[in-house]
């Protein structure tokens, strides 16, 4: 019987080297004498007894017997040869018995090396075994600029306080991600208990995910369980079972494709282009019938906010938005609103009542509600859920967002056309994405006008500091402040504004998110079938990200400027709309002299999201993230700039 199995292996090895020798890779066994001859190595750890994953063992200490085996550990050589009787003695012992003897391997780069027990590794993977108790050696090289070097110097770090070797990212900074996922600090020393917990959940899911296909994603395992944590929790993920883990990697196929395919996301710069505005119940009822039971008269969609309409300007532009939303389908849809979901458990208790109420759709306007919103959608497809927040890379949910900046550059002319000195304020709220290119359009909008002008930058979001006090001190009048009123703290300190000396204030122009045109457009789009996100399923996240011409953005002016400014910034306006006149464009200059953007070019819609460098025009710094407040603080972790990214870590 043995025989026959080792015919088996050796049919196995044989087809591997054949194919690797037809595609130019070496058929044996890598040798690490052969690596480590080019390689520094600083020092030699002895790890002691432990339990090796066979996947991790990809080669033999030294030359001796690498040609025995194809590149898989199955072997080569005939059936009759001393070898093949005793691979098949190992085999009827490990069927009889079990193999316990430990192997002595090499660990180098987290992958092994077998000096003693090469039969024995090549029996346990034929048989489909998981892992191989082994001596193991570590060997750790020099640190290097090399990425898979990087990685490794983070895995010892990983190391250090979970004394496990299983895990193997392809990404930098995704072993923080899993620490903070689990709730662990980066230097907090795993307990038994947690490496046992954790040592079986990860076994599980690995034996799921190879069994779901995994090596056809171009990701490691790792990869795949840090996404699969971050959707669903620590805690639920290590008491799940191989047969839960399965069915919820169906249901998170496309979020695993899109990380696999390295986290794109297409920006949707124009709502897609109907022959016929269509806002009928059978349209919508049609989009409806596929992916439910039921067939509902009219679409019902919920919108949930983090606060009220009462209490935050934010919330009160996009209840503006629904009650627009309703208006302009004249009754042929129904819409609801959560209030004070701030917290994840409200957040989580809002879709739920959402959900049980038969909504179809659900707008989540905050962006920290995007990881509820991701896994409600996993759990519930039938529901279309959009989350308010740019820069977000998931397959499950689309997010929407406006280019403000393009606001901010008509109010940044209109300041310095106004102003009678070289000095204008910008009141920012918090440093996430999309908020630098807000601050920089206006510097440059102003420059356009008066080359000598200043925007004096200050922060509303940081501890002990007064933006406004800081401007005053300056002496400046001319200021950006918020975008919108807040209904309970009325006023006159929003948009573009002037402080006259009598203390009051004059309001000159400010941006206006139209976010009812925003909700009407993306409800035509997804009832129309939305093709694309039916093309990038799987394959880039969607950005709904509109701007002036779409008519989702517009800067309403006062009354009383002067005729040739407004005729300035009506131009201008329409020069935006028509794309004839894009505020990036040409050379572009950042406070250290770098030039950020050449003559005649334009900066990628991409560059301008993620831009995290301040025009040389503006007098200011981005805040280091301990001067923010735990508000800010809590934004910038989930939406901060890449310049955050070791702060974040860190804390």
């Amino acid at each position: 019987m043995a025989l026959y199995d080792y015919s088996g292996a050796l049919k196995k090895g044989r087809k591997q080297y054949q194919v690797s020798v037809a595609k130019g890779e070496y058929p044996y066994l890598p040798v690490l004498d052969d690596i480590l001859s080019y390689t520094d190595i600083i020092s030699e750890v002895n790890l002691g007894l432990m339990d090796v994953p066979l996947d991790k063992i990809v080669g033999t200490k030294t030359k001796g017997r690498t040609s025995a085996f194809a590149n898989n550990f199955m072997p080569l050589l005939a059936e009759k040869s001393e070898f093949g009787a005793k691979w098949a003695y190992l085999y009827d012992h490990q069927i009889e018995e079990g193999i316990h003897d430990p192997i002595v391997a090499y660990e180098f780069m987290n992958q092994y090396y077998v000096q003693e027990g090469n039969k024995r590794v090549s029996v346990l993977k034929y048989v489909g075994a998981f892992s191989i108790t082994a001596s193991v050696t570590r060997l750790i090289p020099k640190r290097t600029d090399d990425l898979d070097n990087r990685l490794y110097y983070e895995f010892l770090e990983f190391y250090q306080v979970s004394f496990n070797c299983d895990v193997w990212f392809s990404q930098e900074g995704s072993y923080d991600r899993l620490l903070k996922a689990m709730g662990k600090a980066p230097e907090e020393v795993w307990s038994e208990d947690d490496r046992i917990y954790f040592k079986s959940a990860y076994d599980q899911f690995s034996k799921a995910f190879g069994a779901f296909g995994g090596n056809s994603y171009e990701m490691t395992c790792s990869d795949a369980f840090l996404v699969y944590v971050e959707l669903f929790g620590y805690d639920v993920v290590k008491l799940k079972t191989e047969g839960e883990i399965t069915k919820d990697l169906t249901k998170i196929k496309d979020e695993l494709l899109l990380t696999s395919r390295g986290s794109k996301i297409a920006l949707v710069e124009q709502p897609e282009e109907v022959e016929e505005p269509d806002n009928s119940p059978l349209k919508i009822i049609n989009w409806l019938r596929p992916s439910q039971n039921i067939e509902p008269e009219m679409l019902k969609i919920a919108f949930i906010h983090a606060k009220t309409a009462e209490t935050s300007s934010w919330t009160y532009g996009h209840e503006l938005g629904r009650m627009y939303l309703e208006q302009a389908f004249e009754g042929r849809l129904k819409t609801v609103a959560f209030f004070e979901a701030d917290t994840d458990a409200e957040i989580a208790g809002a879709i739920d009542l959402a959900i049980a109420a038969r909504c179809n759709m659900i707008f989540t306007t905050a962006s920290q509600m995007i990881g509820l919103s991701v896994k409600a959608a996993i759990e519930h497809p039938e529901v279309k859920i959009f989350n308010c927040s740019v820069n977000m890379s998931y397959s499950s949910v689309c997010t929407y967002y406006a280019r403000m900046y393009e606001s901010k550059f008509l109010m940044g002319a209109l300041a310095a056309s106004m102003a009678q000195c070289d000095k204008l304020g910008y009141i920012a709220d918090y440093p996430i994405y999309g908020t630098i290119a807000n601050i920089n359009a206006f510097a440059l909008g102003a420059r356009m006008i008066n080359p000598y002008v200043k925007v004096h930058l200050e922060w509303a979001r940081v501890k002990d500091r007064n933006a406004r006090e800081e401007l005053e001190k300056e002496g400046i009048t001319f200021i950006s402040g918020e975008d919108m009123i807040t209904p309970k703290t009325a006023s006159r300190e929003y948009g573009l504004y002037k402080k006259e000396a009598d203390g009051e204030f004059r309001n000159l122009a400010t941006p206006i998110w139209h976010w009812g045109k925003f909700y009407e457009k993306i409800v035509n789009t997804t009832c129309r079938g939305g093709s694309d996100v039916k093309e990038m399923k799987g394959k880039q996240a969607i950005n709904y990200w509109w701007g002036m011409s779409a008519d989702v953005i517009d800067v309403i002016c006062s009354q009383n400027l002067p005729h040739g400014t407004n005729r300035l910034i009506t131009f201008l306006k329409n020069s935006i709309r028509s794309g004839s006149f894009q505020p990036f464009v040409g050379t572009i200059y950042s406070q250290d002299g770098t030039v950020q953007c050449e003559e005649e070019e334009r900066l990628s819609p991409e560059e301008i999201i993620t831009m995290n460098w301040l025009a040389e025009n503006v007098v200011g710094k981005l805040p280091e993230f301990d001067e923010l407040t735990e508000e800010a603080q809590s934004l910038v972790r989930l939406q901060g700039l890449t310049i955050y990214d070791n702060a974040v870590m860190e804390e």
